[in-house]
């Protein structure tokens, strides 16, 4: 009997734990979603010149980041999400269409991350 109820109360500790860990592990994921997009004023210009095909891929890409998170649209094989290197290293870039990139950075304000596009514009080959 003693030892029925010592295994009871390990596997009682265990999954207590293990409830412990994932609230926590939800918990930080949650703290670190980014849903806000912010664009610079060199961005907004660019846009106003940009064709509409481009304005409604880039309005799409943000309302991704604003309803899913940038993490999870990030996956989104389209947009071809990926750090540059150079001298834009800490940078990133979305393929809007052949042509056109739009880069962007992670802000922190405070306690509040966001991502800040700081360009639109037609990609250098």
């Amino acid at each position: 009997m003693y030892l029925f109820y010592g295994y009871f109360v390990q596997w009682i500790h265990l999954i207590g734990v293990f409830l412990l860990e994932s609230i926590h592990l939800l918990g930080v994921f949650f703290l670190k979603m980014i849903l806000r997009v912010e664009l610079s004023k060199l961005a907004r210009k660019q846009l106003k010149k940009a064709p509409r095909h481009i304005i409604e891929n880039f309005a799409s890409w943000v309302d991704d980041v604003e309803t899913r998170g940038l993490q999870e649209a990030r996956k989104i094989p389209g947009y071809h999400d990926e750090p540059l290197r150079g001298d834009r290293q800490g940078q990133r870039s979305i393929r809007l269409s052949r042509a056109y990139r739009a880069i962007y950075i992670v802000k922190h304000d405070g306690s509040v991350e966001f991502v800040l596009v700081e360009e639109v514009s037609k990609h250098d080959y």
